[in-house]
């Protein structure tokens, strides 16, 4: 499509790739408050599910730590029963059968107390970790509450922008001849702002193919050039 149409003025060209330029940004910026509002939310849930999973883990702990502490109460009052009976042993069989007893319990009570300690050791590293997910939940939430807020602020200053970028290329639209306009909108619809592109020394500023000379020349007499390899309209930089 290097065909020559109509006369088209370089700085129309020039012009109108601005704006569509302009406006792809100003819509990208007034779309990614929301993405980056989502992508907030996903980190906010995901801080909270861990909190959460930390607490799971830590009540668990606590209430193994808790049935440790009392089977450790159980063993020393059997210890203390196995003492008391110590007296009341008929036979020395009885005796030292008792006694057996007593240091088979006093040894699982000292692997209990290990058990516990470290157990109560673990717990001290929850309630650190806890206070630090509490910490970072609070903190994400806030992050999130003000980028809403900003979201929330920027929206209509953008949208305000973008109206008077859009009637701006309006306005400059109608100085396009009608033979070039079906195919400058058939572009724009397959490329968005990318339909046009500038000469880049002897390139194509969109698909950096070169452009051939004589290509450049009709371009310099303000006729209609399209890139051989990506199509897109073609216009000399300032």
């Amino acid at each position: 499509m290097d065909t020559s149409q109509s006369p088209v003025t370089l700085d129309l060209l020039r012009t109108l790739h601005r704006i569509h330029r302009q406006l792809a940004d100003l819509r990208e910026r007034l779309a990614r408050g929301p993405r980056l509002i989502q992508a907030r939310q996903a980190h906010v849930q995901r801080l909270a599910e861990r909190l959460a999973q930390l607490q799971a883990e830590a009540r668990a702990h606590r209430m193994a730590v808790d049935e440790k502490q009392l089977q450790l109460r159980e063993g020393e009052e059997k210890v203390k029963r196995y003492q008391r009976q110590l007296n009341e042993a008929k036979t020395n069989a009885e005796y030292q059968a008792l006694l057996e007893q007593i240091k088979a319990v006093k040894m699982a009570n000292s692997v209990l107390e290990d058990e516990i300690l470290e157990g109560l050791e673990k717990l001290d590293q929850f309630k650190l970790s806890l206070d630090q997910a509490q910490a970072d939940l609070a903190v994400a939430k806030a992050e999130l509450e003000k980028l809403r807020q900003d979201v929330q602020n920027q929206q209509p200053i953008l949208e305000a922008e973008i109206r008077r970028v859009e009637a701006e290329l309006a306005q400059q639209e109608k100085f396009l001849s009608e033979d070039i306009r079906d195919i400058y909108y058939r572009l724009l619809r397959q490329r968005g702002e990318q339909a046009l592109a500038p000469v880049e020394g002897q390139s194509c500023g969109g698909c950096h193919q070169q452009v051939p000379i004589n290509m450049i020349s009709k371009i310099k007499l303000n006729e209609v050039v399209f890139c051989k390899s990506c199509g897109r309209l073609l216009y000399l930089p300032e």
